[in-house]
Parts: C-alpha cells; sequence; structure tokens
C-alpha cells in the first residue's frame, strides 16, 4: 500500500528533498539541489529522471509508460529481481520479476558530506531482504543489497539488473565502449552465445545482448549531443545491453512507436549463466554509477 505525502514529511524530509503524488496518483521523491534533479517512486523503487545541473536529462522515459500500482515503469532504472527476463519455470509470472512492480518502503534520507541527496528504500521478496540507496548529485549512485534470510533452510540463487535506460538524440549516432573484449549472449539470434567482436557496438538493427564476464565501465558516446555517459559498476559480472528497434517497439503498448530512437540500454546486472547463490544470512551488494560528461 503507498504511504500518503503526509506521512512521508515528517520523517523523511531533508534540504533539497519534498515528495509529491505523481502519475497515476502513485508517490515519488523530488530532488532538487544546486548539483541536479532527481526523481524516484516508491513503487518499484524506481528512478525517472536523473539531470545534472545546466544539463539535458540523463534518462529516458517512455511518453506511453503506465503509471499504475501492479504494472511496471517504462524507462529510467527499473530493479530487475529475483530473476531476469522471462521466469522459466512459470511464463505466466511477471517479466524481471516482482521488485518493480511492488511499492517498496522509505527507510532513510540524508545529505551525504558532498551534499549529495540518498534515499534508502527496503523490500521483502521471498526469502530475500532487499535494500537499494539512490545518490543523486552531480553523479547518479545505485546500489542494492540483496540478504538471504537465515530462516531460509538452504542457499538459493537469484538474478538481477537494473535496466538504465539512458537518453540519446539519435540511436544511429551512438558508440558504445567497454565490452570489445566479452562475449556475449545474442537473444535476438536464439540465444546463441557469441565470442567478443573486439569493435565498439553500433546499432543497426534490434539489439539485446548479454555481455559475459565483464566488470568494466562502459560509456556511450552521444555524437549528435556531443556528450558521454559513463556507467561503473562493481560485484556486476553481466552488463546487457538493448535497443527495441522498430518492430518490437511497435508491439509494446507502453512503449512509443518511435521512441527506440532516442533511447538505449546499459543494465548492470548478474544473469544466467552467472547468477549470484547467497547461503542464509548472506549477503550480495551490486553498485552502479551514472556519470555525465559534456
Amino acid at each position: 500500500m503507498q504511504p500518503s505525502v503526509d506521512q512521508l514529511a515528517p520523517q523523511f524530509l531533508v534540504p533539497g528533498l519534498r515528495f509529491a503524488e505523481g502519475n497515476g496518483g502513485l508517490v515519488k521523491a523530488i530532488v532538487h539541489t544546486d548539483r541536479c534533479d532527481g526523481e524516484i517512486y516508491l513503487h518499484g523503487s524506481h528512478i525517472t529522471h536523473f539531470q545534472p545541473h545546466n544539463q539535458l536529462p540523463v534518462l529516458w522515459m517512455s511518453q506511453k509508460s503506465e503509471f499504475a500500482e501492479g504494472k511496471a515503469i517504462r524507462g529510467g532504472v527499473p530493479i530487475c529481481f529475483p530473476w531476469f527476463g522471462a521466469n522459466a519455470a512459470d511464463p505466466t509470472a511477471p517479466g524481471h520479476g516482482y521488485a518493480r512492480i511492488r511499492t517498496w518502503n522509505l527507510l532513510a534520507t540524508e545529505i551525504n558530506d558532498d551534499g549529495d541527496v540518498a534515499l534508502t528504500l527496503g523490500i521483502t521478496i521471498g526469502n530475500f531482504e532487499l535494500t537499494y540507496t539512490a545518490t543523486f548529485g552531480r553523479s547518479l549512485g545505485m546500489s542494492l543489497s540483496v540478504t538471504l534470510s537465515d530462516q531460509s533452510s538452504e542457499a538459493v540463487s537469484f538474478e538481477e539488473a537494473l535496466h538504465t535506460y539512458l537518453a540519446i538524440e539519435d540511436i544511429h549516432q551512438v558508440v558504445i565502449e567497454g565490452l570489445e573484449s566479452a562475449a556475449y549472449i545474442d537473444k535476438v539470434d536464439g540465444m546463441k552465445q557469441k565470442p567478443a567482436t573486439d569493435e565498439s557496438i553500433r546499432f543497426n538493427g534490434e539489439c539485446d545482448r548479454v555481455y559475459l564476464n565483464t566488470t568494466e565501465t562502459c560509456t556511450l558516446r552521444d555524437l549528435a549531443l556531443a556528450r558521454s555517459i559513463q556507467i561503473s559498476k562493481t560485484n556486476s559480472l553481466c552488463t546487457v545491453v538493448w535497443n527495441p528497434w522498430i518492430n518490437k517497439s511497435a508491439a509494446m503498448p507502453d512503449f512509443g512507436d518511435h521512441e527506440w530512437q532516442s533511447m538505449a540500454c546499459i543494465e548492470t546486472a548478474n544473469t544466467a549463466p552467472l547468477q549470484p547463490t547467497l547461503n542464509p544470512g548472506d549477503s550480495h551488494v551490486m553498485t552502479a554509477v551514472v556519470s555525465l560528461f559534456p
């Protein structure tokens, strides 16, 4: 159940932060400082906006995104957990798991020593306790902690991703660097595993690749906007690169027919065959930092 703005404000307000009812009546936190503007919804613990001062937005949002309980928001940074993509054991289960379609609890807010605004949210999914901290400053920091309950009777594996949608001017004028030496699973070509290309990524059609055994920082160079977006990460062995292109975007009701031209996803992830396994009581923390270089 969504808390009200009046319930949140007395406990969690800090300078540069306010709460409001967002799209669909869902509660969001709004950050406005001399460093950046940002938004995060309690629904899905979903970051929907990050914009450094005097710059264009870094995150892409679909104009057709749904904002409703039980529905995933399209764009920004959805959290995929405890599986990525379809659930192989239950095709009726929600794509990318439950984390992005449930309301998270706001646990804490603070201003750190650098003047950045940080919000920490939490949720329980099955035997897992999740804690997520989003830090809004000159860069956008994200930290997802997963703890397996010590009441669990055995070790459990899971998949996770920070499914980051980046705003670009023209997909035809984008280059992604940092994955040249990584092999990948090509989901567009029947899940075939392919060798490293030794080349930067350029887009000329649908792209859905899971790059394996890579901890490298990725840089998206937007030639049309003359800017670069960098994503660094820790405790992530996979990077997913995605653009649905023409046919798939037209088939998605929450995705505009022509919006594929203005977005690209670089996702910090741990997915099969490299998913983490936790013993009862153990934790795993995955982080990502999104930085803009005009």
